[in-house]
């Protein structure tokens, strides 16, 4: 039986939304995308299993665990964007297909936040669209699982 679920991940300080740097990250909550988020999901029979940590560590357990019962994976891996290999590679160990989410646009700010090592293993990449951003990541994998 193929997976019905996705993983979706967020990375350190994505616990503050909603109070950290509205400017930057909107008053959108946590809670409040990853509620949008299983809405969107439930519309293509997929379940969702949210996790968000200040410790790449617990991330990529998570990102290792998805390969029992996941389909795909939803990540903003946020500041480990731009510094995590190991996020990358556990993404690339687990074979399934992933869609990078940054609420704001990583190019439009500070140089280094320009380059993340996730999108290299991104099937897609949504940067700048807000909490929208999540959902057109789910709704592109939920085509990709259907096809």
């Amino acid at each position: 039986m193929t997976a019905r679920r996705l993983l979706l991940v967020n990375g350190p300080n994505l616990n503050l939304l909603g109070t950290r740097q509205p400017e930057v990250y909107g008053s959108t909550t946590l809670a409040q995308i990853e509620a949008r988020v299983r809405e969107v999901a439930a519309e293509s029979s997929l379940e969702v299993r949210a996790v968000q940590s200040n410790h790449e560590g617990e991330l990529i357990d998570a990102i290792q665990s998805a390969r029992e019962d996941c389909a795909a994976i939803v990540i903003n891996p946020a500041a480990y964007s731009h510094t995590s290999v190991a996020i990358a590679d556990a993404l690339r160990s687990v074979d399934l297909p992933v869609a990078e989410v940054h609420l704001s646009n990583i190019h439009a700010r500070e140089e280094f936040r320009h380059h993340s090592y996730v999108s290299a293993v991104a099937d897609m990449v949504v940067a700048g669209a807000g909490p929208f951003g999540y959902e057109m990541a789910v709704r592109y994998l939920a085509g990709r699982i259907a096809r």
